[in-house]
């Protein structure tokens, strides 16, 4: 059991992900309240002492996003008035990450904008969990841990059903990632060539590697309106492939996902709950979840004794 000097809180984006975090620490979960008037107002009240506390506040800024975000900031807001020793922002999943450079003119970087608010609001260290590009970390002036959910995915069940497997990229900018998997499933790698013409579209262009009578597993970050992950497996099934399943860390899955999902040659698509899942996901049979809960767990556990947080993926 860790000391009382660690307090963890999580906000409304994600409870039962703190509760298995805490149930892994052996500690109770901080006394908190996040409500909203009936203007819409985000209200928090941290219902325990805290001063000279180090306090993580778990909150994935998840749909609704902008929700979440502000939840997320009123904590650290309330939890820096009331003189906690330390702030960690524990956030599984970044929103906004998408927005990280401008791709036209007049266009916003909002994922700075969110790290800036956060350092603004108090945070003193973040952690989050495979972000959409790693160069968002250099947006941060405070110490940030980058985990991957790599060792969650790759439990028994990838291990067992996928070794040897084609491991595909649904883009080039996700190669490095697939090509980590790749390695560690001793499986081959390809990468699908594809055009976007506006955002939440794809169109699949061509594929790198040889797929032909092969198990492929097409690896990402996100999936959100899964139009990117379905376009690929039937390309892979149209180029010959014998079966193709995904898995990605952030089931987004907003919009025609489900749908998508269900109609497409998929045969299932393995996530963490990084964030939680409708009761649309949660029902599908293609779905099937891990959880991201004891790699938080022991990344929170190192932090706090100031041990070596890579080394958990060494």
């Amino acid at each position: 059991m860790l000391s009382r000097s660690m307090t963890i809180f999580t906000g409304n984006a994600n409870p039962p992900l703190a509760a298995e975090i805490v149930g892994y620490l052996d500690c109770p979960l901080g006394r908190s309240r996040v409500t909203q008037f009936s203007d819409g107002e985000n209200f928090c009240v941290i219902e325990e002492n805290v001063r000279g506390v180090d306090t993580y506040v778990v909150q994935p800024t998840s749909a609704p996003v902008n929700d979440r975000v502000m939840e997320l900031l009123i904590m650290v807001e309330a939890l820096r008035r009331a003189s906690a020793g330390s702030i960690t922002a524990v956030i599984p999943y970044y929103g906004y990450a998408r927005q990280d450079r401008k791709v036209a003119p007049r266009t916003p970087i909002t994922a700075k904008l969110i790290a800036d608010l956060l350092v603004a609001g108090g945070v003193n260290r973040v952690v989050a969990v495979d972000l959409h590009v790693g160069q968002i970390q250099g947006f941060f002036n405070i110490p940030f841990d980058h985990l991957t959910a790599m060792p969650a995915l790759l439990q028994s069940h990838l291990r067992q059903h996928y070794r040897g497997a084609v491991v595909v990229s649904p883009d080039a900018g996700g190669t490095e990632r697939a090509r980590a998997f790749s390695r560690r499933l001793d499986g081959t790698l390809a990468i699908i060539d594809k055009r976007r013409e506006k955002a939440n579209e794809s169109e699949v262009m061509n594929i790198v590697g040889n797929v032909e009578g092969k198990r492929c597993i097409i690896v990402d970050d996100i999936i959100d309106t899964a139009g990117t992950t379905c376009n690929a497996a039937r390309a892979l099934m149209g180029a010959g492939a014998r079966q193709v399943s995904a898995c990605a860390t952030h089931a987004v899955l907003s919009g025609p996902a489900i749908g998508r999902v269900d109609e497409s040659p998929l045969e299932e698509v393995v996530v963490t709950n990084s964030v939680p899942l409708s009761s649309a996901a949660a029902s599908c049979r293609k779905i099937k979840v891990v959880s991201i809960a004891p790699l938080l767990a022991e990344a929170i556990r190192r932090i706090h004794h100031s041990d070596s947080v890579s080394s958990l993926f060494a």
